[in-house]
Order: structure tokens, then C-alpha cells, then sequence
């Protein structure tokens, strides 16, 4: 079988040979029962990423790479437990020289499927129509100043919208969804909700690197993101002369309290109706990512560790179903002259 050359992980099937570039999210070396060294791995592109083993009779065991590291691979795909799985047979970190090859960092960072120029034209539009000066205020100098990191931010490291831009994603995403729950019922102070969409995260700004690390801080382990937002909204209150202070303590709450419940790590529960609305806005919309997420690669019934259960992905996906079948897409290397020289010690 020939092998497939720079094809995305998302259009990978059983069976393939392939060979090209990814990111490395997690590199772990473990034993197995007969205390014979592995490594264990996830490789990222921005269509997907996929486990990965490197066994102990492969070359690649002892390579020089770590985990954040480009690299360039080659492997087999295989099936277990119903979902795809490289196993490396070669695999070194990538060079400035594999561009010649099709290395292209740009294509390895998981970044949102969006527009994000339309999602920063909705998120301004939205927030635009705030009525109380000083919340508007808070608003435009707020994202004058957090707006290009928001932009380039993942939403998580892992769970949901953990990818370049999941984060403005997911604000936008719950920000609209905020503004119709609030159409809906008038009870709602819908400036007040708006603007603790908009911080409900922004402490993740500093709780987690950027793309392609993606890994927290060590001020986001020991202080983390519910806090740093918190400290967030009150610099930014602090810089509009007399700011009220009752709504600076309840937006203040609605940071603290969006994780929903304590064993979540909310230092506090909600208490007030926009707190329980953003509460459960947030909830809705990153267990939907998740399922959205998951949907792009697997079919069938899926057991969701994020969700704690079993879901339906849709009907199961026949081999005629993926992209991965157009011919164009599938290469010999000795077609296109491509040599990865995997071998090679970098």
C-alpha cells in the first residue's frame, strides 16, 4: 500500500500508511506488562488529533522530541476500542527544511472552524448595544485591551474549544445566546449578563498559554481563572471614575459563580437570576462543543468522558462516507518526490 503523504488526521482510515507532520499535545513514557518501555501520544493538526504508540521494537523510542514539539511521523493506522490509532514507526522533531516537504505550523495548530474576523464583527455588534454608559464603557475599553489575546486564546486545555480561537468562539457563541435569553425573559438585566459573558473567561487569558503550548500557567494552577477574572473585572472597574459599587458586586458574582455548583470550583453558587442564566449558557454551549467536536471524526454511540456518559453521534460512518477515499488525496511519495527522511537525527 502506498503511503499517504500529508494527508489531515481527520481523513485517516484503518488501514493506511502515512506519513507526515503534527504537533505533539502529550508524550508520556510508560511500561507495558512486560516492563518493556512505550510511548504514549497524542498528534495534533488543525482538522483533529489521534492517539499514538511508539512501541518498543520502533526507532523512534529513544527520539529527540518532546511534547509542543513539531514533528514529522510515519505510521500505521490502526482500530482500538473503535477509534483510530497511529502506531509510529519513525518520528523526529520537524526542521526548518521539511517546508520543502510541506511542514507548515499554521496547519498543525487546532484553530476554531469559524471566521474569526465575522466572530470579532458579532461579538462588537453585540456589544455595542449596551445602554448604561459606564457598562458600556467597561465593555469597548475591555476589549480594546484583552481583545487580540481573546482572539488567539483557546477556551480549555482539553475539554472544549481547546483550540486558536476557541475562546472569542465560545464568548460570541454564548453572548448571542445570552442576548435571545434575555429577550425572553425581562427579568433578565440583560447589560449585566452580557458583560459577565464577556469576563467569565477572560482569566483563562493568564490561566493557560497560548496556542500551540496550551498548558496552564503556574500562576493558573495556583490561583486560576474564576479568581483571575474576578481581578480582571475589578482593574477594569477601577479605571471608570465612580463605578457603582452594587453592580460591580454583582457582575463580581457572576464571575465567581458561573462554574455552577462548588465541586466544580465555583467559590461560590449562583444567587442571582443572571447568575444561574450565564451558568447554565456556559454549560449549554461547552457540552455542545464537545459533542460538535466529536462528531467530526466518530459515529455511533461514544462514551463522552467530558459528559460522564454514553452519547449518539449520528448514524456509523461507511468507508464511502469520509474524504479520505478521493483519489487525489492519496500518494505515493515516489509521485510527488517527497521525502520526509524520517531517519534523520534533529
Amino acid at each position: 500500500m502506498p503511503t499517504r503523504q500529508n494527508v489531515p488526521i481527520a481523513e485517516w482510515q484503518e488501514g493506511d500508511s502515512v506519513a507526515g507532520f503534527a504537533l505533539v499535545t502529550r508524550k508520556e513514557r510508560r511500561q507495558d506488562r512486560n516492563a518493556r518501555d512505550y510511548i504514549d501520544l497524542e498528534l495534533t493538526d488543525n482538522t483533529g488529533t489521534v492517539f499514538a504508540k511508539i512501541w518498543a521494537d520502533s526507532a523512534a523510542l529513544d527520539a529527540d522530541f518532546k511534547a509542543h514539539d513539531f514533528v514529522a511521523y510515519r505510521g500505521a493506522v490502526k482500530s482500538y476500542r473503535d477509534q483510530i490509532q497511529l502506531s509510529i514507526d519513525q518520528c523526529r522533531r520537524a526542521t526548518y527544511s521539511d517546508r520543502e516537504n510541506g511542514f507548515d505550523e499554521a496547519l498543525l495548530i487546532p484553530s476554531t472552524p469559524e471566521d474569526p474576523e465575522d466572530l470579532w464583527r458579532r461579538l462588537e455588534a453585540l456589544y455595542q448595544t449596551i445602554e448604561r454608559p459606564h457598562l458600556d464603557r467597561l465593555a469597548r475599553e475591555t476589549l480594546a485591551i484583552h481583545g487580540k489575546a481573546l482572539e488567539e486564546h483557546p477556551a480549555a486545555k482539553t475539554i472544549h474549544h481547546a483550540y486558536r480561537g476557541g475562546l472569542l468562539e465560545h464568548v460570541v457563541s454564548m453572548a448571542e445566546m445570552a442576548s435571545m435569553v434575555a429577550g425572553h425573559y425581562p427579568e433578565l438585566d440583560r447589560d449585566l449578563l452580557l458583560i459577565g459573558v464577556l469576563f467569565h473567561d477572560l482569566g483563562k487569558l493568564l490561566e493557560i498559554g497560548a496556542m500551540p503550548a496550551n498548558d496552564y500557567t503556574t500562576e493558573g494552577q495556583l490561583v486560576g481563572h474564576v479568581v483571575m477574572g474576578r481581578d480582571l473585572l475589578r482593574e477594569r472597574c477601577a479605571a471608570i471614575p465612580d463605578f457603582p459599587k452594587e453592580e460591580q458586586v454583582r457582575l463580581e458574582h457572576l464571575i465567581l459563580s458561573h462554574q455552577g455548583r462548588l465541586e466544580y470550583g465555583a467559590p461560590i453558587e449562583p444567587r442571582t437570576a443572571e447568575a444561574l442564566a450565564l451558568h447554565l449558557i456556559d454549560n449549554l454551549d461547552a457540552k455542545l462543543a464537545q459533542l460538535r467536536q466529536a462528531a467530526r471524526n466518530q459515529s455511533g454511540f461514544q462514551y463522552m468522558r467530558g459528559l460522564g456518559r454514553w452519547m449518539y453521534l449520528g448514524p456509523e460512518k461507511s468507508a464511502d462516507d469520509g474524504p479520505g477515499d478521493d483519489d487525489d488525496a492519496s500518494t505515493d511519495e515516489s509521485d510527488t518526490g517527497v521525502q520526509l527522511e524520517l531517519n534523520a537525527d534533529s
